[in-house]
């Protein structure tokens, strides 16, 4: 079995995140000093005078790799008031993995459903409940830039609904979203002025209740597009809009 590593490592002052993410570093000797009113003991008491370390975080539950809950995208889904990120059942962020290749399409660009359906045809795979589909756009090698922000290509909303009605609850993009760019969508927008095109691919979370996974990296290391298993359980914050995850891509025969 093989297991291959999906996320970003938080960073302090990360280049690329929501708002950047603060790091406080409480040292081992800093530690020592915690520990010594705890315990009323002497610092030769401590094994080589040091204690314990801690790390306080200042971000949002959209910086890093997450999974961002209904809650985020509106406060009603299906008709009903939309999940937060602790609310959503834990089985769904378990299961099949399919990667689908788009780096062939233009930075910005819109994923269509034909798009989905010929990448699918590509690897002989048909679509299954439950399968946690993954975009692979190569955003993710522009990570630590400012080009990040602006990198791959994103759902819309008529492919976002495909790809839900196909029984796929969890969906995953390498980009810092799943819709297309903002610079995209806001030179459409201000082209057309088709208020349509804004956030579609979140805002379809309003008519079919999903999740998707931002600022995944590392597909390209994987051996194959199917026949392995994620795992993606996130983080529950009561009443959050998403929540930080781990994802592993899981290779029994690997």
């Amino acid at each position: 079995m093989k297991i291959f590593d999906l996320s970003y490592t938080f960073e302090p002052k990360e280049k690329v995140q929501a708002l950047g993410v603060d790091i406080k570093y409480r040292t081992h000797e800093q530690g020592a000093q915690d520990m010594l009113p705890a315990f009323d003991c002497k610092l030769e008491d401590l094994p080589g005078r040091g204690g314990w370390s801690v790390e306080t975080l200042t971000l949002t539950t959209h910086d890093g790799t997450h999974v961002d809950a209904p809650w985020h995208y509106a406060p009603v889904s299906e008709g009903k008031k939309a999940h937060s990120i602790d609310e959503m059942p834990i089985e769904w962020f378990y299961g099949n993995g399919v990667v689908l290749d788009m780096r062939h399409k233009p930075q910005g660009a819109a994923v269509t459903t034909a798009d989905l359906k010929a990448a699918l045809k590509k690897i002989n795979y048909t679509l299954k409940p439950g399968d946690i589909v993954c975009l692979q756009t190569g955003a993710d090698r522009y990570w630590g830039t400012r080009e990040y922000y602006n990198a791959g290509c994103g759902l819309v909303r008529e492919s976002t609904l495909w790809l839900i009605e196909q029984g796929v609850r969890v969906i995953g993009t390498d980009a810092w979203g799943l819709d297309r760019p903002f610079n995209a969508i806001r030179a459409d927008f201000q082209k057309s002025r088709d208020k349509t095109i804004i956030w579609s691919a979140h805002y379809a979370g309003m008519e079919k209740e999903y999740c998707q996974i931002e600022k995944l990296t590392n597909l390209e290391k994987l051996p194959r597009a199917t026949g392995f298993k994620i795992a993606c359980f996130p983080v529950k914050i009561r009443g959050a809009s998403g929540g930080w995850v781990r994802v592993a891509a899981i290779f029994e025969d690997v």
